[in-house]
């Protein structure tokens, strides 16, 4: 069955969806669009841009919402936001409200994958955060007496019992078959994020131990096939940075 229905009653045949169907599956027969048995993606360009709502989307619970463009915010704004965004690894105790992680998973929910293949899985740690950081704990502390003699970085640091989570009250792993539809979401999910006074830190030292243990893998049983691609952890931030950092020289090349 195709994922899209069109109301004859409602269409008025001016081509609009046709045109900006990525797959071709749409086509005008007369004075009406018509849709192909196959090769639909349900990415949806035609349920947004059809002028009369004559296109229904079969497989989803559809809310009638206007359309926001980003061209509303200020540009000026925003880049200043993105380039004043620190990872934070100091945070409060107080905990994330719930419609604020709703908020984030909605926003990880929207962004692009390829294909509209919408391949990317939230696995909110909750009960399980500390029996994951505990495994975590004991890898790297194991990692630490077998390296300390040969690498000066691992005998300086402490792994404390909090070292992975830094004391934060949610964690959220971003898991996926591909590493860029996962981290397009990680991306979205950590703006807004910011915008809800929240800040964030990617462990990467999470997603070494998610390779490694299969205890980890075990008790985050992830959806078949899929892998860590990003841990975030969030939380209201325990320190306030003041200016925006430099940076080195844009490389960027006209061809």
């Amino acid at each position: 069955m195709i994922p899209i229905r069109i109301n004859e009653s409602q269409c008025i045949g001016c081509g609009l969806c046709v045109s900006d169907c990525p797959n071709a599956c749409l086509y005008l027969e007369g004075s009406r669009a018509r849709a192909a048995q196959t090769g639909c993606i349900a990415c949806g360009h035609c349920y947004a841009i059809c002028p009369s709502g004559a296109i229904r989307m079969e497989d989803y619970d559809a809310v009638e919402e206007p359309v926001v463009s980003m061209a509303e915010l200020s540009s000026d704004t925003l880049l200043s936001a993105m380039k004043s965004r620190r990872t934070i690894r100091r945070f409060t105790r107080a905990p994330v409200e719930p419609e604020k992680l709703a908020k984030i998973l909605e926003a990880g929910r929207y962004s692009p994958t390829g294909g509209n293949a919408q391949n990317v899985a939230y696995t909110v740690l909750g009960g399980k955060q500390a029996e994951a950081e505990a495994i975590c704990v004991r890898l790297f502390r194991t990692g630490k007496k077998l390296g300390a003699p040969f690498i000066d970085f691992l005998k300086r640091v402490e792994i404390g019992d909090d070292f992975f989570f830094k004391g934060a009250p949610l964690v959220v792993v971003v898991s996926g078959k591909s590493d860029i539809n996962a981290g397009l979401a990680s991306a979205y999910m950590e703006l807004m994020a910011e915008s809800l006074g929240l800040g964030v830190l990617y462990s990467g030292f999470f997603v070494i131990c998610a390779k490694i243990s299969r205890k980890l893998r075990k008790l985050l049983d992830l959806p078949k096939g899929h892998k860590v691609v990003s841990c975030m952890i969030f939380g209201y931030p325990a320190v306030k940075y003041r200016r925006i950092v430099p940076r080195k020289p844009l490389q960027a090349r006209r061809l």
